[in-house]
């Protein structure tokens, strides 16, 4: 039960020794406990009040949260003060290995160094270029008409700045722009929602989720594929023995260039946002986007009318909805897939899920930093200008303990999507047939 030390009033009992196996009993979302700096802490009714929402306790309940805590987290003494009534006890056989000191040794010289310090310059210069490529799509229409070129060229001028737009919230939801999180939340709602015609609350519930179990069955978002594409080693042959699925899986390597990247943005997300704002009854997100269109309209009618802007607005999202796809998917989908592994540490998991892509000004540029998707998946709100510094220090410590840092170019990234399409819907095909 998740309540025996507590005090007749809900209050803290005193302190208690709690096992580290009893930890692990208290992990179904009625009964949820986690771990932090060696403190054992009942979540379960705070679960529903966290800002971080509840699924993402729930994916922890049961373990050693301290390095995912300490990673999500800049305001740790004012979190902290929260912990506090929902503390149990200290738990007297903590699960630490030499690899989660070295880490932590790690994370102590990232603060020490002061790599966790927003840098205003570079996101102020971002933020500005992406407002200058949409007003230079606007001005190349007004002064140069909407002939076939022109028109292109706007669509291309658009798709950098949605596309880098896109980065740009990235940064304000990590809370890697401002110490606090106030402004981060303010800044995160205008540029998703004003900018982008997202939701912020959508964003936080899927995007936390997927960084803090990555390419874990049932617990990342972002994996949710089945029954239109099946990825991995183990899903695959799941579904042939049980017959499931109705899709011609062995060829998902090549429909996936139809219904994948032509179709997630344009389609699949808008639907999404409208659905999870009007659930949630978010009103605020939902007016957030309403305004990102009628800023939009506004914007382009005089040049198109209105269904000719809509059917730009659809060819911006279709040309971003490419470049967002395989820049979000290089670096996870062609890594482990696999169920959640109770006894895997933070570093380990991270490692497993991730790859990056080589450095480069360019490659920085087209991706929002996220080629160093490793070291982000270790330090999430790091100031991805400082990703670079750390980067040695995480592949000597890889090295130290025997575990693969993957770095691959822009191509080969891309191109191993394919290749593990075709690997796993052929062994979907090989168990079904069995």
């Amino acid at each position: 039960m998740g309540r025996e030390f507590k005090s007749e009033n809900g209050s803290p009992a005193s302190k208690q020794n709690v096992t580290y196996e009893t930890v692990t009993e208290h992990n179904k979302r009625d009964d949820q406990w986690i771990v932090i700096n060696n403190k054992v802490y009942d979540v379960t009714k705070f679960a529903k009040k966290h800002p971080g929402g509840a699924k993402i306790l729930n994916h922890y309940a049961g373990e050693d949260a301290t390095d995912a805590w300490v990673a999500f987290h800049n305001d740790k003494e004012k979190v902290t003060k929260y912990l506090n009534a929902l503390y149990i006890g200290d738990v007297i056989d903590p699960p630490l290995t030499s690899l989660k000191e070295d880490f932590r040794s790690l994370r102590k010289l990232v603060e020490d160094n002061g790599w966790l310090k927003p840098e205003p310059l570079f996101f102020i210069c971002h933020f500005l270029h992406v407002v200058l490529f949409e007003a230079a799509a606007v001005c190349l229409l007004w002064y140069f008409g909407t002939s076939w070129p022109m028109v292109l060229l706007a669509v291309l001028f658009m798709t950098i700045s949605q596309a880098q737009a896109g980065w740009t919230q990235h940064d304000y939801g990590h809370h890697s722009v401002f110490p606090d999180m106030k402004r981060s939340h303010i800044f995160h709602h205008l540029t998703v929602g004003f900018m982008k015609g997202a939701s912020s609350h959508w964003w936080n519930f899927r995007h936390f989720q997927h960084h803090a179990k990555p390419n874990i069955i049932r617990k990342d978002p972002d994996i949710e594929v089945a029954y239109l594409f099946l990825i991995g080693d183990k899903l695959p042959v799941e579904f042939g023995k049980k017959k499931k699925g109705f899709m011609p899986y062995q060829w998902q390597h090549r429909y996936f260039f139809l219904v994948g990247p032509p179709l997630l943005l344009p389609l699949y997300f808008h639907f999404e946002i409208l659905y999870f704002c009007i659930k949630r009854r978010d009103w605020l997100d939902l007016a957030l986007s309403i305004g990102f269109f009628l800023r939009f309209f506004y914007l382009f009618t005089p040049f198109f009318g209105g269904w000719g802007t809509f059917a730009f607005y659809m060819g911006i999202r279709f040309v971003e909805s490419h470049w967002f796809t395989w820049v979000t998917q290089m670096s996870h989908l062609p890594n482990v897939v696999d169920r959640d592994s109770k006894d895997m540490d933070w570093f380990s998991l991270q490692l497993r899920s991730s790859c990056n892509v080589h450095q480069s000004w360019f490659n920085d540029w087209f991706t929002g930093h996220l080629n160093y998707q490793i070291e982000h998946h270790l330090f999430p709100t790091m100031p991805r200008c400082n990703f670079h510094k750390v980067a040695p220090l995480v592949q000597s410590l890889c090295k130290k303990h025997g575990i693969e840092y993957r770095n691959k170019t822009l191509f080969t990234a891309c191109a191993d999507i394919v290749s593990m399409l075709k690997k796993s819907g052929q062994l979907w095909y090989d168990a079904y047939n069995e």
